[in-house]
């Protein structure tokens, strides 16, 4: 007998009353029964949602399928029990909160048929909220890289993998990161795809932030999310190929899920933990290459990490609370070069180099060219210069680059 086309893991704790918006979302898919399953696996829920998906599986025979296990204490461990019974040619991992437009399997599995792929992007919205980066879906794209794409930024597990890719190379979530278990997974399918595409003409996956910020992503400790991040790394370092594909992943790390760890909500911490947060980004730095993507990165976040690395909190707390205080400095002016005049610039007590509160160097040929700002730098840093360019004759990102930098992208 021929298997299905699509299977479908969920992976349940604790995720009503989302969950039933989930499970409504699958039984209104319009790829033809028998050509996908539902293979849930709850991980000790105690919601009531246990019971529901088994009236799910119930009222359903043959799409769902249902597996009970004591709580594991995080997504990895329900996921792979999912996923080792997945029996289709794709298999989609959805979260149990999260929910799919109706033609969104039906699609998926056609587009991944048509071009051969490996991995397919679908299209996601973020639902309450839920920041969703969108770089990746301006166009629909037959084969896209790291190096010619926003695809650093699309590493979570949403997407439809060809099943044969993930058994022939024995992929699974690490059971001992309580989060970010997904990036890794998923980065290193991509990496080993022959052909990563994108569906971007609908509306596939919407993925939603509770109302009450339950979701994993958002209860992590910053510690757990830096222990994700350094998995993530270190498959790059294992598997990407030096150059732009590895700047790209290193880039999308060191400008944006480490520093976001060490703003306003680095106060809050215990000095212990701000202690142990400052010497795991160190390591960080150290051991893969962060340094090597500084020009990529704003100023604050390269200070940031800078502090950070040198163990010195109490200089990353002065950092913030400047920031939170007066915003972005005043520019520093001397010859063709242009700086950010944080408090800690030519601090001799701190000894932090000029490069790292370098904003531009000028054009000679110009009479006083306007340093980039913050937002500029992370544009330019982090989309490399033949893609702003692909992307400026699009008219939805042309108006999304002139509101970030002036018009200058």
């Amino acid at each position: 007998m021929t298997g299905p086309d699509v299977t479908v893991v969920v992976a349940v704790y604790n995720t009503m009353p989302y969950l039933t918006a989930c499970l409504d979302s699958l039984v209104a898919q319009t790829l033809a029964p028998g050509r996908f399953e539902v293979v849930v696996v709850d991980d000790g829920s105690t919601d009531g949602g246990e019971a529901v998906v088994d009236e799910y599986a119930a009222r359903h025979p043959g799409l769902f399928r249902v597996v009970h296990q004591l709580n594991s204490g995080g997504p990895a461990a329900p996921t792979n029990r999912a996923l080792a019974l997945a029996r289709g040619r794709y298999v989609l991992f959805l979260g149990a909160d999260d929910w799919l437009g109706a033609e969104a399997l039906e699609r998926l599995v056609a587009a991944a048929d048509a071009w051969e792929s490996d991995v397919v992007v679908p299209k996601q919205i973020g639902v309450n909220g839920r920041l969703v980066p969108q770089g990746i879906f301006h166009a629909n794209a037959e084969c896209v890289g790291f190096g010619d794409s926003a695809l650093a930024w699309a590493l979570a597990d949403t997407k439809l993998f060809r099943l044969d890719l993930i058994r022939r190379h024995g992929l699974c979530r690490n059971e001992g990161l309580k989060v970010f278990s997904d990036q890794p997974f998923t980065l290193e399918a991509c990496l080993r795809a022959g052909r990563v595409s994108v569906l971007a003409d609908y509306d596939c996956y919407f993925l939603v932030l509770r109302e009450d910020r339950g979701n994993v992503t958002e209860r992590a400790c910053v510690l757990d999310r830096l222990r994700g991040i350094a998995a993530l790394q270190q498959v790059a370092a294992d598997l990407a190929e030096p150059g732009e594909e590895l700047d790209a992943i290193r880039a999308r790390s060191f400008s944006w899920d480490v520093p976001r760890l060490l703003r306003d909500g680095f106060l809050l911490l215990d000095d212990d933990v701000q202690y142990r947060v400052c010497a795991e980004v160190g390591r960080l730095v150290d051991c893969f290459g962060a340094r090597e993507v500084f020009h990529r990165l704003s100023v604050p976040d390269r200070l940031r990490l800078e502090l950070a690395a040198a163990g010195r909190p109490e200089a990353l707390r002065d950092l913030i609370r400047y920031e939170a205080a007066h915003g972005e400095p005043p520019v520093v002016v001397e010859g063709r070069r242009h700086y950010a005049g944080y408090p800690a610039f030519r601090d001799g007590e701190l000894g932090l180099p000029d490069e790292l509160f370098l904003l531009r160097e000028a054009d000679p040929a110009a009479d006083s060219p306007p340093p980039l700002n913050l937002a500029q730098q992370l544009w330019r840093g982090i989309v490399p210069e033949h893609l702003r360019r692909g992307l400026r004759r699009h008219p939805a990102w042309r108006r999304l680059a002139n509101s970030v930098n002036g018009g200058r992208g």
